[in-house]
């Protein structure tokens, strides 16, 4: 992307739009709720804590996010019965909740509406489970399932860097005991570096405990133009940057290493631009990274600049990612402790960034954070979507 556009970019977007409500239902195996029901939970959690009193008058235009629903777009505006305006669907593998938001916030910065929610949702338990490992025809005849394409990028980090296991182990620690922080999340467990090395062995070096959890779930947030957000509360959360990038399907791609993600780098360094950050080790306070395995976050640390290649596994020895460390790193336990609802999942992670940057999180709380970033990988994995929040 040439210069002009990176600063055409960067100008229409950073501080244009500002976050003024989020919510969150509790996500787990909600067998009990329909998509609707926890669309619901979610939405108006959103307007209380924008001051919202008729979504149906204050609401110009919704976007929202589902993987798994064949039901369209009106199953979000039949459940909250938002009729008359525009309701829009977006799916983009694991990246679709950040790029519902990235709608939203593009639609506000453009001057269209003054204020639009953003719900991400899915309810993938009623789907049933994956089935066994099954192998892709072609040139390098990889695994299909998740696990076994991820645990090759383990494999190869491992031999090259000399990560092990408990390197591993130690992110599923952290991001259970900070999940037992979360009121929302799903699993509320302590666990030990023993214990989840002794998980049951999903794909080498994956054992369970490296593998995030499957659940339902929805979240949503309340955007409003910048000039408009101190209507709504005085502590508004602004939005210095979002960007979606699509990169090659690393299976077939012959430049691939294993190493790294290609569309992480690249949405990484545009939006760094966009926000004005020239070192995310020190400037970012606080990240929710895409953990739907141990090694996906580790190599997240690396892909977003939080430390040099190959250094990982020394920063997470020290407790660097840590709630007490230097960049907490899913400080309400990630994907690990809440699952992956896919189209929720983007979303979540802003509302934990809002709540952290307002000093809402409670025991999970990071002392004086100010800039908050969350990021999602999805497909092969060929999109990220990565987005920054700050305080005014």
């Amino acid at each position: 992307m040439s210069d002009r556009v990176h600063r055409k970019t960067r100008d229409a977007l950073r501080d244009k739009a500002a976050v003024v409500g989020v919510g969150c239902c509790q996500f787990g195996e909600n067998w009990n709720q329909s998509p609707s029901d926890m669309i619901v939970d979610a939405a108006y959690e959103a307007y209380a804590d924008a001051g919202i009193e008729e979504p149906q008058k204050q609401i110009e235009a919704v976007f929202t996010g589902s993987i798994y629903s064949q039901a369209g777009p009106h199953e979000c505006s039949d459940a909250l019965k938002l009729f008359n305006v525009p309701v829009t669907m977006v799916s983009n593998y694991c990246a679709t909740g950040t790029d519902a938001f990235r709608c939203g916030v593009m639609s506000v910065a453009a001057g269209l509406y003054d204020t639009v929610l953003v719900v991400g949702y899915d309810k993938p338990k009623d789907r049933g489970v994956s089935g066994p490992s099954v192998m892709l025809d072609g040139v390098r005849d990889l695994p299909k399932t998740p696990a076994g394409w991820f645990s090759l990028c383990a494999a190869t980090y491992f031999e090259k860097y000399g990560a092990d296991r408990e390197d591993l182990a130690r992110i599923a620690v952290k991001n259970h005991h900070n999940g037992t922080l979360a009121p929302k999340s799903f699993l509320k467990r302590e666990i030990t570096v023993e214990e989840a090395l002794a998980g049951r062995m999903i794909s080498w070096p994956f054992g369970l405990y490296d593998c995030a959890a499957q659940t339902d779930g929805a979240a949503a947030a309340v955007i409003t133009r910048a000039d408009l957000a101190q209507g709504f509360r005085d502590d508004p959360v602004m939005v210095r940057g979002v960007v979606i990038k699509s990169g090659p399907n690393p299976q077939k791609d012959p430049d691939n290493d294993f190493l790294s993600w290609k569309p992480t780098g690249w949405a990484a360094e545009e939006v760094y631009e966009m926000a004005g950050i020239s070192d995310a080790a020190r400037q970012i306070d606080v990240a929710q990274v895409h953990d739907c395995f141990t090694l996906t976050e580790l190599l997240s640390y690396e892909d977003l600049g939080f430390c040099e290649k190959g250094a990982a596994p020394e920063f997470i020895r020290s407790g660097h990612f840590e709630l007490g460390g230097e960049l907490p790193v899913n400080t309400d336990g990630g994907l690990k402790t809440f699952g992956h609802p896919t189209g929720a999942t983007g979303v979540r992670m802003i509302y934990e960034n809002v709540l952290q940057l307002q000093g809402r999180a409670g025991a999970r709380q990071v002392k004086g954070a100010q800039t908050a970033l969350s990021h999602n990988i999805g497909g092969h994995p060929t999109v990220c979507g990565i987005a920054i929040l700050g305080m005014p």
